[in-house]
C-alpha cells in the first residue's frame, strides 16, 4: 500500500543523478523527527511506516501522508526506492529503563526487517538512531550483529553517541547514530556539536494550563527532598527516589512516571514544551492528549541532532558529485 492508501500496480521511480541525495524513506517513523530534519534540508519523503496508530495519525496531520503500518507486512514491491533510509528503531528492548533483552525481545529483531528493506531497495545511505545502551547491551553482541549485517549488505559503517545538549536543545538526551554508506565511510565526518543551548526559559510556556500542576502533596514531597540552586529548572526524580535539578531536562521517556520531570518541582511539562524539547517547530500539530504527547515525544529523535547527521551524509555525496 502506498502513502495515500491506494495500491498501484507499479511504483514509478524518478531517475536522479548518481550522487544526488534528495529522497528518503522514514521507517519506524514515529512522529517524524527525521522527516522534519530532512525536509529542513530540502529532501522529500517517498515512504513512511510505523506500527503505532496514534503516531501514524499525528504524522499524517503534519506531513499530509499516511504511513504504512507493520514493517514485517510490507510488500516491498510497493515501496519506492529512496536515496536515504532513516530508521528510529524501537528502543524498548535496548533502553536502560526497558527490559534490555536485546534480540531476545521481538522489538530487537525488527532490525532484521529493516535489513530486508535495505537488501531489496539498496539505498545509498542508511541512518539509524537508538538509545546509547544499544552499544553495550548483551556485552555489545546485538550492536556487533547490526554492524556485521550492514557490512554484509555492502555498506561501510560508522557510529557515534551524540547528545542533544550539544546541538542546542535543553535536554540531556544521548543517542547512538549508525551511518551506513555505499561509498567509503572515511569520507563521512560526524557533526561536532558545540551549539549554544537554547535556554530553558525559551522552551517553557508563560501560562500553562492548571491541569499540569501536581498536587500539593507531591509538591511538598519534592521540596522536602530537594532545594534547587537556580530557576527555571527541571526537577528529575529517578527510580530510586533521588531528586536533582538542572537548567535543562533529563531525557524524555515514553514509559516513565507522569511526575518524574517537574518544572521547578511544581508542574509537569506541557505537550508543546515536550515537542520544543525535541526540536519540533511551533506549527507542528500536537496529539489530542497529554498522555500521547508524553509517549510520542519520549520515543522521538531530536530534530537538530538528526539534521546535523543528515547534513553530513548529504555532504559526502555532494563532494562525490563535484569530484566526479
Amino acid at each position: 500500500m502506498n502513502l495515500n492508501g491506494s495500491r498501484p500496480d507499479t511504483v514509478v521511480e524518478t531517475p536522479v543523478a548518481a550522487n544526488e541525495i534528495s529522497t528518503f524513506a522514514d521507517l519506524f517513523c514515529g512522529i517524524g523527527g527525521f522527516h522534519v530534519a530532512a525536509a529542513n534540508l530540502g529532501m522529500k519523503c517517498v515512504f513512511a511506516c510505523d506500527i503505532d496508530p496514534v503516531a501514524r495519525e499525528v504524522y499524517e496531520l503534519n506531513f499530509n501522508m499516511r504511513p504504512g503500518a507493520d514493517i514485517a507486512a510490507l510488500d516491498l514491491g510497493m515501496v519506492p526506492t529512496a536515496d536515504v533510509l532513516f530508521a528510529g528503531l524501537p528502543c524498548q528492548s535496548f533502553s536502560i529503563i526497558g527490559n534490555r533483552q536485546a534480540f531476545g525481545d521481538h522489538r530487537g529483531t525488527l532490525f532484521l526487517e529493516l535489513a530486508r528493506v535495505v537488501a531489496a531497495k539498496r539505498p545509498k545511505a542508511i541512518v539509524i538512531e537508538n538509545v546509547r545502551q544499544l552499544v553495550t547491551i548483551d556485552k555489545g553482541e546485538a550492536f556487533r550483529c547490526i554492524i556485521i549485517l550492514l557490512e554484509a549488505l555492502g555498506y561501510s559503517v560508522t557510529h557515534k553517541i551524540l547528545n542533544a545538549l550539544d546541538f542546542g536543545l535543553p535536554q540531556k538526551r544521548e543517542r547512538v547514530f549508525i551511518v551506513a554508506l555505499d561509498v567509503p565511510v572515511d569520507s563521512f565526518q560526524w557533526p561536532e556539536g558545540g551549539v549554544e543551548m537554547n535556554p530553558l526559559s525559551a522552551i517553557l510556556e508563560d501560562q500553562p494550563h492548571p491541569r499540569h500542576y501536581v498536587s500539593p502533596r507531591i509538591r511538598r514531597a519534592r521540596k522536602q527532598a530537594h532545594t534547587a540552586k537556580e530557576t527555571p529548572a527541571i526537577w528529575h526524580e529517578n527510580k530510586g527516589g533521588n531528586v536533582s535539578s538542572h537548567p535543562f531536562s533529563c531525557a524524555l521517556r515514553a514509559g516513565a512516571s507522569h511526575n518524574y520531570l517537574l518544572v521547578d518541582g511544581e508542574r509537569r511539562l506541557t505537550p508543546r514544551e515536550l515537542f520544543r524539547l525535541q526540536g519540533f517547530p511551533e506549527d507542528y500539530v500536537l496529539p489530542e492528549t497529554d498522555a500521547a504527547a508524553r509517549r510520542l515525544t519520549g520515543n522521538a529523535v531530536p530534530v537538530p541532532l538528526a539534521q546535523a547527521v543528515i547534513k553530513q551524509v548529504q555532504s559526502v555525496y555532494e563532494k562525490a558529485t563535484i569530484a566526479g
